[in-house]
């Protein structure tokens, strides 16, 4: 019997990648305090990257410990531009503020997943693209906030690059995937070795 895969995300982005890949998976989202560890790893001065994993590897183990012998796959990503990091937009006027910040500059979005099964991590990846956004007019802003509504908000960037979001971009540099929330050739890499998916 082939083991159980969970996904302990709610991202639509994430589900669709296994999706649209022929991964059977289950969804799982797992329910953590994010800002705590985010606050922990700001205290210490742990890197972006290195808190995305530890929040990964939280979420993973979370929904691990309620699923005995099943096969968790967490994942998160922070948004990094200068010195700042970026949570996702809590309402439209963050949406814009954030947008506006980032506008004309590049930044960087800090992947990590992590497999976890009874606790114990299996796999892990990280990946950091780079993107640049070009210097677009305030009219082409409130068009685009219009035309994606509410998606907006379940983005830490605030754009979906498979949709209408790439028009922001002048400059995209690494993993592709990676930017839509998972470091998915890495992912399937290992799914192979525990045939999960076809050799």
């Amino acid at each position: 019997m082939p083991e159980r895969l969970i996904l302990a995300s709610a991202s639509s982005a994430r589900a669709a990648l296994l999706h649209a890949a022929g991964v059977r998976f289950e969804i799982e989202p797992a329910e953590i305090d994010e800002a705590r560890i985010k606050r922990l790893d700001g205290v210490t001065g742990d890197t972006a990257i290195a808190c995305a994993l530890a929040l990964a590897i939280e979420k993973a183990r979370t929904v691990s410990a309620r699923n005995p012998g099943a096969l968790v796959i967490g994942a998160d990503q922070i948004l990094v531009a200068g010195e700042e990091w970026f949570d996702k937009p809590a309402d439209r006027n963050g949406v814009r503020a954030q947008l506006r910040t980032l506008r004309g500059r590049a930044h960087v979005l800090a992947t990590a997943a992590c497999v976890i099964a009874d606790g114990s991590v299996l796999w892990q990846a990280t990946s950091e693209p780079e993107l640049t956004m070009r210097r677009f007019s305030d009219a082409f802003l409130e068009e685009y906030m219009a035309a994606e509504g509410e998606s907006l908000l379940g983005s830490v960037g605030a754009y979906r690059l498979e949709g209408r979001g790439v028009q922001l971009f002048s400059g995209i540099a690494g993993d592709y995937f990676a930017v839509l929330g998972l470091p998915l050739l890495e992912l399937l890499d290992f799914l192979r070795s525990r045939e999960l998916v076809p050799r």
